[in-house]
């Protein structure tokens, strides 16, 4: 029993919607982490040490980089898959 406008089923549908989402993320992040390590960081140039390419394998960005790159705020689609007043206030 779904609440609010939505029909019979979208709860069991949001729920495998946003699974879904979250696996497209895993495999975008694995088929990253597949990337060789480089060996000068992509953006500044500068040298990546040999410890931080053998434990983050795939990494592309110096630390001062990817630091500035992680402060940054994440925008992502915010799709009210419920269509309930209450989820839209949140």
């Amino acid at each position: 029993m779904a609440g609010g406008w939505a029909r019979d089923g979208a709860v069991n549908e949001q729920i495998e919607a946003s699974i879904e989402d979250e696996l497209a993320r895993m495999k975008l992040r694995r088929r990253q982490d597949s990337v060789p390590s480089r060996s000068h960081c992509a953006e500044c140039e500068e040298a990546i040490p040999e410890a931080r390419r053998q434990a983050l394998p795939g990494v592309q960005l110096c630390i001062d980089c990817q630091t500035e790159r992680d402060a940054a705020p994440v925008r992502r689609g915010g799709v009210n898959r419920r269509g309930s007043k209450d989820s839209q206030l949140k």
